[in-house]
């Protein structure tokens, strides 16, 4: 089964969250930004040389780092 993370997403690109691989502090931060399995979340535009990405997150943009979208399991 391969794995799809969130940085796997290209622009225009929904997915739905389903796990979040990171702990501790990072965790919570993606917790509190509405990164919760079950939603659903758009990639918007990439960055100048493909960081950060911007992604529709429950009615809010939010720009992620590839280093911590990639710790989002999605389908």
């Amino acid at each position: 089964m391969n794995k799809k993370h969130l940085s796997d997403l290209k622009d225009g690109q929904t997915a739905m969250v389903k796990k979040l691989l990171s702990t501790g502090r990072m965790r919570r931060r993606l917790q509190d930004i509405g990164l919760i399995e079950g939603t659903e979340v758009e990639c918007l535009q990439k960055g100048p040389g493909g960081d950060p990405v911007a992604y529709l997150i429950r009615g809010a943009v939010i720009a992620l780092r590839s280093e911590d979208s990639s710790k989002v399991l999605v389908f």
